[in-house]
Order: C-alpha cells, then structure tokens, then sequence
C-alpha cells in the first residue's frame, strides 16, 4: 500500500490538470486567441478602426441632400427677340427658394414664345422676360401695355427695352398749318420694339409691325396715347430720368 503522503500528492497533480485547459486550439481561451490574432495583425487592426472612424466622421459631417423643384434655364446666351425652341431651354433642378412667380417649369409653355430682354446661359425663364402680358410685372397698379407706331420705323433701332422716352406727338402739315409738338407721356418705359424680333410680333394677331414699339402706361397716359397715331406723327425722345 501506497505512502499516504505519496497518494495525497498524486491526488493533487490530478485536481490540477483538470484546471488547466488541454493544449491546442480547443483548449485555448477565447480571449487568449484574440489577443493572439491583434498581437499577429496589428497594423490591420489600426486600419480598420481608422478607417472605421473616417466612415462615421463623413457620415456626420455630409449634409443631407437639399430638396429642389423642376424648372427651365436658358440652354445658352439668348439674344433679345429670340423666338425660343426646343434647343433654347433646358430643364434644371433648383432650390424651391429661387423661383419665383411666373417661372416656367414645363417646356412646351416657352416654345414659340418671344425673348423681351437678352438671357444668359443657366437663367431661368419667367413671364417678365417674354413678350406679353408678363411684361408689366412690378408696373404699378391700372398700369397698361400701350402699342405705338412711330413715324420713323428706324428710328426704332435706337431703343431698347427698359429705356425711357418721351413720346411726341407732332400735328400740322408744316406748311399751311404750323407744326405743334406735345408731350402725351413722360418717361415712359419701353416693353418692347419691332426691331427684337425676327418675325411678326406676338403684341399683333397679324400685319405688318414695322416701327412698333410697346410702352407701360398709367391710366392717364395710356389715355392720351391711345389712337394717338391718328391726330398726327408720333416720335420719342429717348430720357434718363425717372417718372414723376
């Protein structure tokens, strides 16, 4: 029979291999084998955590994406008088801020339609800046788009629209009966003139438009204008001067 101090000692070494984990894979710690694999791929483990924390930072610091609307643009530089067609426009997206009443957004309500004013390529398009109603946008209240025709067709060519003039009527045959010339309205902006345009314009239904030019006239002036043409000769003389 055994010492007993042999058999306590056995005993022992027993209790302490069922403590300690078997060699191999199976036997080893979970968190010995993580350490193990950062201790073999530190630098891929720094990799991922940079790149990790840059993915969050840009997802923080990146704006969410800006709510726009349709509209219309002009698709290059358009001169004054341009009759717009399919090339002339192009659709863009634009903050909901930018456009503003009158803005057009579908093509087909451009086409055909008549510059008033020159355009820059990427402006949008609105009803002020087309021959027609949309002119008097901003005249004041009772405000009117008069048509004139001026006794000089060329003389056309000297004016623009959004230049002032005075508008003249000269009556008398100056032979006979002394010529007399009245001012029938002062610094009177102009709208538009046959001379922008590369056809018949669209102020007319039909005719001849030859030395046409449309003025914004208050009540009173679109008074003493209308049927003007018929008490004599009308021309303008072309003023700096605000209304007043």
């Amino acid at each position: 029979m055994p010492p007993i101090g042999l058999i306590r000692s056995r005993t022992a070494a027993a209790r302490s291999r069922r403590r300690t984990p078997l060699p191999g894979p199976r036997g080893r710690p979970r968190t010995g084998r993580l350490g193990g694999w950062l201790n073999r791929n530190r630098r891929l483990a720094v990799a991922l955590l940079l790149c990790a924390a840059a993915g969050i930072a840009v997802h923080q610091l990146t704006p969410a994406p800006a709510h726009t609307v349709p509209g219309l643009a002009a698709a290059r530089d358009l001169p004054a008088g341009a009759t717009l067609g399919a090339t002339d426009v192009t659709a863009v997206s634009v903050p909901p801020a930018v456009l503003s009443l009158g803005t057009f957004t579908d093509a087909a309500e451009v086409s055909g339609k008549q510059l008033a004013a020159p355009l820059r390529k990427g402006q949008l398009f609105t009803d002020a800046q087309l021959v027609g109603p949309g002119l008097l946008t901003g005249a004041p209240p009772g405000s009117a788009a008069v048509p004139l025709r001026m006794a000089d067709p060329t003389s056309i060519q000297l004016v623009s629209p959004g230049q002032l003039v005075d508008v003249v009527l000269t009556s008398g045959l100056g032979y006979e009966q002394k010529s007399a010339s009245k001012v029938l309205a002062a610094a009177v902006p102009v709208l538009w003139t046959s001379e922008r345009e590369g056809q018949s314009g669209q102020w007319l239904a039909a005719g001849d438009s030859d030395g046409l030019m449309v003025v914004a006239a208050t009540p009173s002036q679109a008074s003493a204008l209308a049927g003007a043409s018929t008490q004599g000769k009308l021309f303008f003389v072309l003023v700096n001067r605000p209304p007043g």
